[in-house]
């Protein structure tokens, strides 16, 4: 199983960014899909999530309305457009896999896991 994420990059203040993540060797449409993102010396945090067919998405409080997750199953493909970036947005970017989005919700049983991709937002 592969998770490759992409789109990461150095945008300013108020930019924006579209992050994507492809999925492989796994049945992409039975999996709940999200972001995590870590900030240097900072824990890994929860970003947003998307259930499986894609009618229910979750965000953390600091990037909704910013935000926004999408998925399309038939390119085994997970988005995350990222508007009006802000420099707390700076982070690595990484996307996930799991059964349900209680796994993103709890942060527990998340089954694949991608490499990351930095984004930058410079102020």
């Amino acid at each position: 199983v592969q998770l490759q994420a992409s789109g990461g990059g150095l945008v300013q203040a108020g930019g924006s960014l579209r992050l994507s993540c492809v999925a492989s060797g796994l049945p992409f449409s039975d999996y709940a899909l999200g972001w995590f993102r870590q900030a240097p010396g900072k824990e890994r945090e929860y970003v947003t999530a998307i259930s499986w067919g894609g009618g229910s998405t979750d965000y953390v409080s600091t990037v909704k309305g910013r935000f926004t997750i999408s998925r399309d199953n038939a390119k085994n493909t997970v988005y995350l457009q990222m508007n009006s970036l802000k420099h707390e947005d700076t982070a690595v970017y990484y996307c996930a896999a799991g059964i349900t989005m209680g796994n993103f919700l709890k942060n527990s049983g998340l089954e694949y896991w991608g490499k990351g991709t930095q984004v930058t937002v410079s102020s």
